[in-house]
């Protein structure tokens, strides 16, 4: 199998007087992985569902390996699709189920579509299941046969839209490794939806933050983790924690900032934007839970802040916890600290947080954060 790039330019869907994607553009190349997320209503599915030839765009081109297939029946676009309930055939085996693609267009060797569905029944490490129906098949094996059913026409695009939805935690993340697994040995280009940010940094080698039909961010998801460009994207990927403050400087890369305890930081270019605040300028400060370090009230030195713990969770490989600022008793921190030990703080204690300057990310007051 060989994937094929596509391309999405200036895509926009109405639905009456609602825009439900605008000016969506997107170049994902052959044999990538690309997840598209957002909360409910970002348009994500609206995209997906125009890529596949379900809903036609107002306006714009969707290009399949040079093709343009805008206006092109889905049928006639050869894109492999996989649902979030798998749309298996009950009344048909699985060996029946994955054939069923193979001669919908046109296969009439038998001996070579057999041959076809046990490549792919091996695959997905089926073997020995052919002759069964779905029914007979646990959620994670009804799963892999949708995959198997999906790319045994080896689809130019492979489509997923919450593919792992239905299943419980630990095989959804199981199931997270197998099908990256599968596309990187068959260089398949694929468009994954899912709600799950986690899902959407572990599986994808980039990803497309969406948000009221728009493209916020798109960008690997180390990028998207370690440089957010909006505070609606650093609040959705992953967790973050906002501290406001206003900016008193910013000047040779660097932007002194105070915050509403009168504590001034120094924050370094690598958490600044291309274009940073200006002197005087409302800020919101974000970092990440793990990038605080909390001590015990007078031991964190210079530049930290006064907070009262509210709680300590162990959570297996590491403690959450949650802090309050004694300046801002309505801001509510969360701190990731590793669980190498016992609890390391118990409710009402006094602590000085020290914030990581190196990984400090500072947006407008005015930036909304992820619903």
């Amino acid at each position: 199998m060989i994937g094929q790039y596509l391309s999405l330019i200036g895509l926009d869907k109405h639905f009456g007087s609602v825009s439900a994607v605008t000016s969506l553009s997107l170049e994902i190349g052959a044999g990538e992985f690309v997840s598209l997320v957002g909360p409910s209503g970002s348009g994500k599915t609206t995209a997906l569902n125009m890529i596949a030839g379900f809903e036609g765009p107002s306006a714009g081109k969707i290009v399949i390996g040079g093709r343009d297939v805008t206006h092109v029946a889905p049928n006639r676009r050869g894109i492999g699709m996989v649902f979030q309930k798998y749309a298996l055939f009950p009344h048909l085996t699985v060996h029946q189920n994955i054939a069923f693609p193979l001669r919908m267009r046109g296969r009439s060797n038998k001996t070579r579509i057999a041959t076809r569905v046990e490549e792919m029944l091996e695959l997905v490490q089926l073997s020995s299941y052919g002759e069964r129906y779905p029914q007979q098949l646990s959620g994670g094996q009804q799963q892999r046969v949708a995959l198997a059913r999906a790319l045994a026409f080896e689809p130019p695009v492979l489509l997923m839209d919450e593919p792992l939805g239905a299943l419980d935690k630990k095989l959804r993340e199981a199931m997270q490794f197998e099908i990256k697994r599968l596309q990187e040995r068959l260089g398949a280009t694929v468009v994954y939806v899912t709600h799950d940010q986690d899902e959407a940094l572990t599986m994808s080698d980039r990803v497309a933050v969406m948000a009221g039909g728009e493209l916020m961010q798109f960008g690997t998801p180390t990028e998207l983790y370690r440089q957010p460009n909006s505070a609606f994207v650093a609040d959705f990927i992953g967790r973050m924690n906002f501290i406001e403050g206003s900016c008193i400087e910013n000047a040779d890369g660097t932007a002194v900032v105070r915050l509403s305890d009168d504590t001034v930081l120094s924050i370094r270019s690598k958490g600044l934007r291309a274009v940073g605040p200006s002197a005087g300028e409302t800020i919101k400060l974000a970092i990440r839970p793990e990038r605080v370090r909390v001590a015990k009230r007078g031991e964190g030195g210079a530049g930290c802040l006064a907070a009262v713990v509210e709680t300590c969770v162990f959570v297996g490989s590491v403690h959450i916890v949650l802090v309050r600022l004694e300046s801002r008793p309505d801001v509510l921190l969360q701190i990731q600290l590793p669980a190498d030990g016992g609890l390391p703080f118990h409710e009402r204690d006094q602590v000085d947080l020290l914030l990581d300057d190196g990984a400090i990310h500072l947006f407008p007051e005015t930036e909304r954060h992820a619903a």
